[in-house]
């Protein structure tokens, strides 16, 4: 077997995938920052196997990345920023600007390299795929501050102004709503075209709401799962954003890891962008309830009318594209998931609810607002 970099291999995703090639038999480079809130104390996480060879360094800095490029054969690049916050530039330097040099340096330096598997992102659909009644399928624009301010929350058709239904979304058209969306579909344009034009093996890989051990603790905007459950191991109720009938759908990581390595072995799958999701919808409402039951808390979550400017109302992955070009589904339940996710948690040393103070800097960059009552 060959040597492979993953690029923000000591992270979630990232991690979990490398633990799957090393028990493939492959060779594994790691390129990760190792900085917080991820890695709160800026060491090498427990969790990645001494098989892992890990090199600290920034996918922006042409040394770090020229050196974590030697002597392999294939890349996953995973490492990016995500979050919420206004700082526009960071996202397209990290996400973009490493993209980009990848595939500069590849190029440059005539690496033989044979695939690059990308890491995407569902966010770069911005609202999924909905149904008009009268005017059909629609892919509508980003709902607008007055009506999230009323608490109005369901989209409505752009042509009539009535309330649509939801679609499985599939992989044909992006809206990016947000800095984190637009700098992921900013990776996929430059991997795609990059890879063809210079004959270098490219995948890209959307994933729904990937969810599992690992996904940091410390990381205040790093998803409903993980911030639901920091609350309920502190004794506090989960809060909602808008009024948690939002819809999306829910990975296993280990499944997406899964995914990676089919699209790493498997031809098929060659300059294609193609979701990674979960089998069925679920509302926030309904996944917190979840949460709840596993943590066996008699409690309700809070509701207060907040919404996040920039988030999606449904968007959940038709994954009908993968299972054709690649063979692959889900296999793990998002109860099954969630189940992983709380027992690694309660075994972590450190877990502070950060909501307060994540919500606070939010709402004073405008992110985070509250309904006009």
């Amino acid at each position: 077997m060959f040597k492979v970099l993953v690029t923000g291999g000591a992270g979630f995703i990232g991690s979990h995938t490398a633990d799957l090639l090393i028990k493939k038999g492959y060779e594994v480079r790691v390129l990760d920052s190792l900085t917080p809130p991820v890695h709160p104390h800026k060491e090498r996480p427990a969790y990645l196997t001494e098989d892992v060879e890990l090199i600290v360094g920034d996918v922006r800095n042409r040394n770090d990345m020229e050196k974590a490029l030697q002597g392999v054969k294939a890349v996953f690049h995973l490492a990016a920023y995500q979050d919420y916050l206004t700082d526009f530039s960071k996202f397209a330097l990290v996400n973009e600007g490493g993209t980009a040099l990848l595939y500069e340096i590849i190029v440059d330096r005539c690496l033989p390299v044979e695939k690059v598997v990308l890491g995407s992102s569902q966010a770069v659909y911005g609202e999924g795929k909905y149904q008009c009644s009268e005017h059909g399928v629609q892919n509508p624009p980003m709902r607008p501050l007055k009506q999230l301010e009323a608490g109005n929350w369901e989209v409505k058709c752009p042509s009539c102004g009535e309330q649509m239904k939801p679609l499985p979304t599939d992989e044909s058209t992006v809206n990016p709503h947000n800095q984190y969306a637009v700098s992921k579909y900013a990776q996929e344009l430059y991997a795609l075209t990059l890879g063809k034009r210079h004959d270098i093996p490219t995948v890209a890989l959307r994933y729904s709401i990937t969810q599992g051990p690992r996904q940091s603790i410390h990381n205040a905007y790093s998803g409903l799962l993980r911030s639901s459950v920091v609350r309920l191991l502190n004794n506090l109720a989960p809060v909602i954003y808008e009024d948690g009938q939002q819809l999306r759908d829910y990975v296993y990581v280990g499944d997406v890891a899964q995914a990676n390595l089919l699209a790493l072995e498997k031809g098929t799958a060659d300059f294609e962008v193609l979701n990674v999701g979960g089998e069925k919808p679920l509302t926030v409402l309904e996944y917190v309830g979840m949460l709840l039951k596993l943590c066996g808390a008699d409690m309700k979550p809070e509701i207060p009318g907040q919404f996040r400017f920039g988030d999606m109302r449904h968007v959940f992955s038709d994954i009908s594209r993968i299972e054709a070009v690649l063979g692959w589904r889900p296999v793990t339940s998002p109860k099954e998931a969630a189940q992983r996710y709380v027992a690694w948690a309660q075994s972590q040393p450190e877990i502070e609810d950060s909501y307060a103070g994540a919500a606070t800097t939010m709402k004073r960059l405008g992110v985070l607002r509250v309904v006009e009552r």
